[in-house]
């Protein structure tokens, strides 16, 4: 919070960067390496494709 001036500057930030969070990360050990890998693969297509 330090490097945020304005208290609704750091919420903008902490809502957009948990949902982007939330989407991308997934849990590696409740999943095979190869579905993780897949997942992953597939989310960040589709983050890439909603940024573009």
């Amino acid at each position: 919070m330090a490097r945020f001036r304005d208290i609704k500057t750091l919420q903008k930030f902490a809502a957009a960067h948990a949902s982007i969070h939330n989407h991308v990360n997934q849990d590696r050990h409740l999943n095979r390496r190869e579905i993780f890998k897949e997942n992953r693969a597939a989310a960040l297509a589709e983050w890439r494709q909603l940024a573009a």
